[in-house]
């Protein structure tokens, strides 16, 4: 298949704990179709910008998303949208 013909999204709400200054969370997230190894990427509707979040599918229809507080102080998220698209890998 070639690259950028598959792409998997989904969505789902999270509330993250709170997060103290460099902490983190995760959420593991099914979808179904992604491999490890697919580009993964994650966006939380959100206006806070003391956190970053990082997303990888890890394992088969499994995509790990991790928010990690990047600010000085602690951040307490309410919970919100979380979207997560997978975009297959070129397959040989």
């Amino acid at each position: 298949m070639p690259a950028g013909t598959r792409t998997l999204a989904l969505e789902t709400s999270w509330d993250p704990p709170s997060l103290g200054p460099g902490a983190t969370a995760n959420v593991d997230v099914t979808v179904p179709g992604a491999r490890r190894g697919d580009f993964a990427d994650a966006s939380l509707d959100t206006s806070s910008i003391a956190f970053v979040l990082d997303c990888q599918a890890w394992s088969n229809t499994s995509v790990r998303v991790t928010a990690r507080n990047v600010s000085a102080s602690t951040v307490d998220l309410v919970a919100a949208p979380l979207a997560v698209q997978v975009a297959k890998r070129r397959l040989p």
